[in-house]
């Protein structure tokens, strides 16, 4: 399917509550036990999904939180979206809300697919990083409740120097659970994950080395959130390997589908769960409300989701790397490291040849 990102969204993300029963270190929503007393209404929400529909039919969106089943609306929603032809996805988290019942409702309601966050490989790490003992066996038993009850499985994995080390476990428990796609997450340095370290750039395009390894030989398909010079790195193996696929620093050839991937307000948005709209829910600068303003001329005609969009526009480093329309490094923790998110990623360790500007540097605990 060819999406064009200045018209829509590839992804749209629609936070409904921050309310979660974990205390997660690197959570983004800084989630609270209590639901907010201005989210978005269930009759908002159906407003909300309404236009989402306007960007096209099968528009993907993932309702997620906080736990979003912390809403006692969440299948209700779901059913909603799915009549209006929508491709409605789901990531709960590990909780005692996440039973077979609930799951099954999920299904009924015509969820397409259920992402879960797994954190380590096994029950110790898992639970250390999202702050709950006994939240890796609910999130295992989920997965395979999922699979009974029909649902396609996402694994989501947070990245940071916390983590590293368990992705070679995790990725055994994504096969074993039968997943169809692992989500990898680099940390940005956002809500409580600012006290987080993260991994250094050279260790970084080494993991998204090892992650092109796992996809290659794996059953289920592997991407990346917030590291799009994965596929930089890709595309310099390639490169290396003499594979000449029409695929330039430039991107694909013309014809072949979407140029390629997403990022923060290239393909990208996100509904936080009182109705502001945000590039990613990594970079909470509101781009307008969707109390105020129709969500599709949010997306297409603000002036911060334009300038994302435009990879010309990137400064320092970024702006000046040949893979700046294939990668163009993550906007979010430009913003997050220096309040700009035109600026410079600093978690890719690559130096276009002739730059002799500014580096950045990479934030530290």
């Amino acid at each position: 399917m060819q999406v064009h990102t200045e018209e829509r969204p590839f992804v749209l993300v629609w936070e409904l509550t921050q309310a979660c029963e974990l205390a997660c270190e690197h959570c983004r929503a800084d989630a609270q036990p209590r639901r907010h007393p201005d989210e978005l209404t269930t009759a908002e929400g159906k407003r909300l999904l309404d236009e989402a529909r306007e960007f096209a039919e099968g528009q993907i969106v993932v309702l997620s939180g906080g736990d979003p089943l912390a809403r006692d609306d969440a299948v209700e929603l779901v059913d909603y979206g799915t009549e209006r032809g929508l491709r409605m996805t789901m990531t709960p988290s590990g909780t005692s809300s996440l039973t077979r019942d609930r799951l099954d409702e999920l299904a009924d309601a015509g969820l397409r697919r259920l992402a879960l966050s797994i954190d380590g490989g096994s029950p110790a790490p898992h639970d250390a990083f999202r702050g709950e003992s006994g939240s890796f066996e609910s999130t295992v038993r989920a997965a395979h409740q999922a699979h009974e009850a029909g649902l396609p499985l996402q694994v989501n994995t947070t990245v940071c120097a916390d983590t590293v080390d368990e992705l070679p476990a995790i990725r055994e428990l994504v096969a074993d659970l039968g997943a169809v796609l692992w989500s990898v997450f680099f940390l940005v340095p956002v809500g409580r994950g600012r006290l987080l370290d993260p991994m250094s750039p050279e260790r970084a395009d080494r993991v998204m080395g090892w992650l092109h390894d796992v996809r290659e030989t794996s059953d289920f398909g592997v991407k990346t959130t917030e590291a799009p010079q994965y596929r930089r790195v890709g595309l310099q193996r390639r490169q290396g390997d003499g594979i000449d696929d029409g695929t330039t620093a430039r991107g694909p050839p013309a014809g072949i589908g979407r140029r390629t991937g997403i990022t923060a307000g290239d393909g990208f948005a996100f509904v936080s769960h009182v109705g502001e709209v945000y590039p990613s829910g990594f970079l909470p600068e509101s781009a307008g409300d969707v109390r105020d303003e129709s969500l599709v001329d949010i997306y297409r005609d603000a002036p911060l989701f334009g300038r994302l969009r435009d990879a010309d526009a990137l400064r320092g480093k970024c702006g000046a790397c040949e893979f700046r329309h294939v990668c163009g490094g993550s906007r979010s923790r430009a913003y997050a490291h220096t309040g700009d998110p035109l600026e410079s990623d600093p978690l890719c360790p690559y130096v276009p040849d002739g730059y002799d500007g500014p580096l950045p540097e990479p934030r530290r605990a």
